[in-house]
């Protein structure tokens, strides 16, 4: 999230201002009443930012990412009982927010900050009622590899003391998974586990992060290659002296070698010895104890709507069937003879379809794609008011978490434009990577998907500061795959049919995943019955099959998010040019759906709504 020091009328009463209207002016009231009125949004917006800032300033991590430096040597407590006095502290700002403002005298866009504060709230209470269902370490998410990379890439060093902060978070780095893990026994022990695989990604990534010098007499451990170029930079700007910098790296080396990896050594010996216990055949959450329910609110969360399992897996059956006809249609363009499966066949088999493995075509791959962004952008001011400011680089994934087949990723930068948004590709396998999907993950992950989306949210003035870093996945994933297909209506893209067929691979890939995940965590399937439905509906290599269905065995609910997401921003669009005509404008209506962070997809209908009724009074 992103945060500015500033407050306004933060403790000014709303009686101070009721009485500033003079007493013989026959408008008194009403002018009272406005006046009034408007003090009371000031006075919110004001109490907004205040328990942001409070928010963000009992998260270092946080702090780090927003580009700020305080608290810069700590990591963040994972503690379960962290997290329940985070719970009680957001309970405690709702309940003060109800007391002190009344909702029916705010503005509409103040009581839409206000809905959007209350919501985050319940969220995060009714996931605290399922928290000891979710899986703790997997090849998807986990602070074994999220923590290193931060400090990678996020702690940026510029004094002496900075680098001290980074030696020192070495260090938090043993303390903080000894947490985790305290957390994750118990929920094995209950039989919360993942599936098998899960436990060989994070035991193998793991052990690399321990591996290398200084831990061994092979190639710099990516820490230590880091902290080590980290602190040359200040022996080289005149920041430190030599002997400094001989001592900072001696400081370094002990971190490493003391709490940092004994903390991965516990994290190795414990997903080892349970290991035997993971389930052999990948299952979804239906399994587990609770597993109905807790899948039923990943659901629910995901998507932001109270949609059935039934219902998103028959959506995503009905897209399918949709996405298939356009398909032949492209087919049937290029001249292919043969159905669609042998057409499918065709694209994957085809070697023209990839760039040469290794290194040289990884780098191929990055300019190609920087090329097709840089192309979308000049273009971008014909389609939307709202403009990023962030740069944004497409980049290799580092070593140490690249994976053959691993899923594209967005990171955010800072508003400032001091760390630009990146998107990471895994580049170690280049038979995953083909070309016909090279444009449509770069619109999705950069212009005009998540680097847009997530910069403009950031950079956002005219709302309280929390709302500029929300994340909701059905509003941020489906303004991603809303982008995909929105960038066919810009000119220069999808020119090579089979690129458009990439698009509609994608956005097939997409309306699979409700079927597949609905079907792994609510009918039963099985991971071989899921890679099967995969592979005999779509395009896709085996590999990327294989990660992808296992992707959505760790991570329940979160793959339904994208089509849910931007089948309701297409529903809208469409809502908009109807009701409007002539009236619609697609760049306010890119405004409008960009305007105030993201949203639940609730609030977002509500926003379009009143929109559409003030262009159509306009």
């Amino acid at each position: 999230m992103r945060f500015q020091n500033t407050l306004l009328l933060a403790a000014a009463p709303v009686a101070l201002f009721a009485v500033t209207a003079p007493a013989f002016a026959q408008t008194a009231p009403a002018e009272t009443s406005e006046a009034s009125s408007e003090n009371h949004n000031a006075e919110l917006r004001a109490w907004f930012d205040t328990k942001y800032e409070e928010q963000v300033m009992d998260s270092p991590l946080w702090l780090t990412s927003l580009g700020r430096k305080e608290r810069y040597g700590e990591i963040d407590d994972f503690s379960l009982a962290a997290q329940d006095k985070d719970l009680a502290w957001k309970k405690a700002t709702v309940e003060e927010m109800e007391r002190t403002f009344d909702y029916d005298s705010l503005s509409s866009a103040d009581k839409l900050s206000y809905d959007l504060w209350k919501y985050e709230y319940e969220q995060a209470a009714e996931s605290a009622k399922w928290r000891d269902d979710g899986y703790v370490f997997t090849q998807m998410h986990g602070a074994h590899t999220y923590l290193p990379t931060l400090l990678i890439s996020q702690h940026r060093v510029d004094t002496a003391q900075d680098m001290r902060d980074y030696i020192s978070r070495v260090s938090e780095i043993g303390r903080a998974l000894g947490q985790l893990v305290d957390i994750a026994e118990p929920r094995a022990a209950a039989g919360v586990r993942p599936p098998y695989f899960a436990y060989d990604f994070v035991i193998d990534e793991s052990k690399k992060l321990i591996s290398g010098a200084p831990f061994d007499d092979t190639a710099d451990n990516a820490l230590w290659e880091d902290g080590k170029k980290k602190i040359a930079a200040l022996v080289e700007a005149g920041t430190i002296t030599a002997a400094d910098g001989e001592t900072m790296q001696g400081e370094l080396e002990a971190a490493l070698k003391g709490g940092y990896k004994a903390g991965y050594d516990r994290l190795i010996t414990f997903m080892t010895a349970d290991r035997p216990n993971a389930p052999e055949i990948g299952v979804g959450v239906g399994v587990l104890p609770n597993g109905d329910g807790y899948y039923a609110h990943r659901l629910s969360n995901s998507t932001t709507t109270d949609l059935t399992a039934e219902q998103v897996h028959q959506i995503g059956l009905d897209d399918v069937k949709r996405i298939h006809a356009e398909m032949e249609a492209i087919k049937d363009q290029v001249g292919f003879d043969g159905d669609l499966q042998s057409f499918f066949a065709y694209i994957k088999e085809d070697k023209d379809n990839y760039f040469p493995q290794g290194d040289e075509g990884a780098q191929m791959y990055i300019d190609a794609a920087t090329a097709a962004l840089d192309n979308i952008e000049s273009k971008l001011p014909q389609y939307f008011g709202l403009l990023p400011k962030a740069g944004l680089e497409v980049r290799r994934v580092e070593p140490f978490r690249e994976q053959d087949g691993g899923a594209q990723h967005y990171n955010s930068g800072t508003p400032d434009g001091s760390r630009p948004g990146i998107y990471y590709a895994h580049l170690s396998d280049m038979s995953a990577m083909p070309k016909n999907m090279l444009e449509v993950i770069a619109y999705h992950e950069g212009l005009p998907g998540h680097h847009m989306q997530i910069s403009i949210a950031q950079e956002l003035t005219g709302v309280p500061k929390f709302q500029t870093q929300q994340f909701y996945g059905a509003y941020t994933e489906g303004w991603g795959l809303y982008s995909e297909r929105f960038a066919k209506e810009i000119p220069g893209t999808y020119q090579d049919p089979y690129s458009d067929f990439g698009r509609l691979s994608s956005e097939l890939w997409r309306a699979i995943r409700l079927v597949v995940d609905t079907g792994l965590h609510s009918k039963g399937w099985t991971e071989d019955q899921a890679i099967a439905y995969f592979t005999e509906n779509s395009p896709q290599n085996a590999e990327t099959i294989r990660n992808e269905v296992r992707r959505y065995l760790v991570m329940p609910g979160q793959a339904t998010s994208y089509k849910i997401g931007m089948n309701k921003i297409l529903d809208l669009r469409a809502k908009a040019e109807t009701e409007l005509g002539d009236k619609f404008d697609i760049r306010g209506f890119h405004d409008v759906v960009l305007g105030d962070g993201a949203l639940p997809l609730s609030l977002l209908e509500r926003r379009v709504d009143a929109w559409i009724a003030e262009q159509q009074t306009s």
